[in-house]
This record gives C-alpha cells, structure tokens and sequence, in this order.
C-alpha cells in the first residue's frame, strides 16, 4: 500500500488495528553487595506482577532489558532463567520472551535484603483496602514513632488471583506527614513499599524483616477464613528513611498453608 492509500485509509475513519501498549519494567538502582542477576529478577518479577491489565505479554529481547538495567546480557539471561523455572515467562526461539497469562507466585519468598524483593514479595495478589485513618500510637509500637502522638493506620486483604482465598491481611502504621502524601486508591494495586518510594517519594534506606510463627488470633481467623488459634506466619517490616527515621512498620499475616519463606547467607 502506497503512502497516498494509507493516508486515505487513515483520513476515510477506517479503524486501524489497536496495539496494546509495550510492557516497561521499572527502574533499578543496582545494589553491589547483592548477586546482580537476583536483583534484575526480582524488579521484573515485580514489574511482571504489576503490570497494566492492557500491557502486552512480549518482553523486550535480552539485549534490550540488559541495557534498561545496566548488566550484561548473561546476567540478565540468568535473571530470565529464574523467571522462567517460576513460571512467571515462557521462552520462545525465534519468537520471544512472553508472560505467562495466569503468573502467579508459586515459589517461597526469598529474603536477601533488597527493597525491590519486598516488592516483588508483596506485589502480585488483588488487594481490598479494608479501612484507613488516624489512631493512637498502639503500646507495641510507640518505640518506633516517640516524636508521634498519632499514625495512620492503613488495613488491607490480599486474595489469591486466581482462586480468590485470602492469602494474607496487612496493618500498616505510617507517620502522619508521610500518610497525607499517601492516594489510598494506589494501595489496592501496589504494595505499600512501593507507593512509599515509588509515588510518595520516600528515599528509603532500609528495611529490617523479622519472621515469626504466630496463633491465629479473631480477626485473624475471621479474614483469612482459618480456624482459631492455627499457624500463621507473622511478618513485621520497619521501614527508615534516609534520616533514619521510622516512617512505616507493616504487620502481615499469612496463612500458616500458603506461604514459606527462604533465606539465603551470602559467603562473601
């Protein structure tokens, strides 16, 4: 078809075929203190996880990704490799990378201290924002905010994508001055990680983990439908800023027959 009949094609109303936007990962600042490839993976799993419902299911090619994250085309091919055996893409020659229509994590959480596999870790499951607001800084966790006489408390379900059980139920207490930057709205799509640093702009500086087995408690059991006083895995992460201040501790429970986290020691 020549340019004239394009032109026409296009000036005449005749509708031309919708593409649907490109998939772009985010960004990544490099760690070199942690194995490169763990980190790309675990942005992309991130981006994958989160990703626009219309996004295209094709990945850049290694070559492309490789130069978006700033590593060599066999870091990043391992990257892709761990993806792959999660079942998060498939890989085909002479077509491409795609991802896998019904992704879902079907692997343990593993914990090497990076902020972006917090957000991989909590990225990926539908999300009902049960309540928000202002309250008193509960006793338990007045050592992390002594300068607050309030934070806002934000309570969120998360169910399973596909078959829609609750997975796990998250109580997050922010600081007030960080909480009225906060759209409530980006909670039911992204973790709170990464609307802290993504949207709100908090330049974080660490996250200390610490991994529990805990009871069931009422509320527990009643959210994520198990009986009283069963296993769960209770997760508590405390988020400072680059001034060394506390400006998020988030609380998650899990159920006890749905999750398993992995740790990994580094050598060197």
């Amino acid at each position: 078809m020549t340019e004239s009949h394009e032109q026409a094609g296009a000036d005449s109303g005749v509708d031309q075929p919708h593409h649907p936007p490109a998939f772009a990962p985010d960004s990544l600042v490099l760690n070199r203190k942690l194995p490169l490839w763990y980190q790309v993976s675990q942005s992309l799993r991130a981006s994958i996880l989160g990703r626009p419902q219309d996004a295209s299911a094709r990945l850049p090619t290694e070559e492309q990704l490789a130069a978006h994250y700033g590593v060599s085309v066999l870091t990043m091919r391992q990257a892709l490799k761990e993806l792959e055996t999660e079942g998060l893409i498939s890989r085909h020659r002479r077509r491409g990378t795609f991802i896998e229509p019904r992704a879902r994590r079907v692997s343990p959480v593993r914990l090497l201290g990076s902020v972006d596999a917090i957000v991989a870790q909590q990225s990926g499951e539908a999300t009902t924002v049960l309540g928000h607001g202002a309250v008193p800084v509960p006793g338990d966790l007045a050592e992390f905010f002594p300068d607050c006489g309030e934070v806002v408390s934000y309570r969120r379900l998360r169910r399973d994508g596909e078959s829609d059980e609750p997975t796990n139920w998250a109580e997050n207490a922010v600081r007030p001055d960080v909480a009225a930057r906060i759209d409530v709205t980006d909670l039911e799509r992204w973790p709170m990680t990464k609307v802290l640093r993504d949207a709100v702009g908090v330049k974080i500086s660490r996250i200390t983990d610490t991994v529990e087995a805990r009871l069931a408690d009422p509320v527990t059991a009643e959210l994520l439908r198990v009986p009283l006083l069963s296993p769960i895995l209770h997760y508590t992460g405390v988020t400072y800023d680059e001034e060394g201040r506390v400006v998020d501790v988030a609380r998650i429970r899990y159920r006890g027959d749905r999750f398993s986290f992995s740790v990994t020691v580094e050598a060197h």
